[in-house]
């Protein structure tokens, strides 16, 4: 899969309702003062595998280059979806060997309690530098680039 064309909602889901066959489903999201509706079918990624369910906070990505319906509220297909804890942020970016975000919008430091795995939960063991990864923070400084101790990293291979 191709992230550098993943563009970030988030929000609070308010609905969730059967797609057009058992195996999707309909997920209506609060982000703002707007609604934005996404398909979740058996290719979109969730971490940990969490059940999403109404009221919880979440980021969903969708892919800029697929072609979407010119319908309000807007539906997109999530390709992923990421479920921050309270008082949590996500970021979803290419980090180079020095862990700077390719926006230079964040600064990783890597701190002794923070987690590092896959998509499907595997520990990593490997340089983080290099590699696409969705960083879940809290707090970041002031400085330019904001540094930040993420609690978790998704290395996304």
């Amino acid at each position: 899969m191709e992230y550098a064309n993943l563009v970030p909602v988030t929000g609070t889901i308010l609905n969730i309702s059967r797609g057009n066959d058992c195996c999707s489903q309909n997920l209506s999201l609060r982000a703002g003062s707007s609604i934005v509706n996404f398909t979740i079918s058996p290719e979109t990624r969730i971490p940990d595998n969490r059940q999403l369910r109404p009221g919880m906070a979440v980021t969903a990505f969708y892919d800029s280059r697929l072609p979407v319906p010119l319908i309000y509220p807007p539906q997109y297909r999530a390709q992923l979806i990421a479920v921050p804890g309270r008082n949590e942020q996500v970021m979803l970016n290419f980090f180079d060997r020095n862990l700077l975000a390719a926006d230079r919008s964040l600064q990783l430091n890597i701190g002794r309690n923070t987690a590092i795995q896959t998509i499907n939960g595997q520990n990593v063991t490997c340089r983080l530098g290099n590699q696409t990864l969705l960083v879940y923070y809290s707090a970041t400084t002031r400085s330019l680039p904001p540094q930040t101790t993420p609690s978790k990293i998704v290395v996304l291979c």
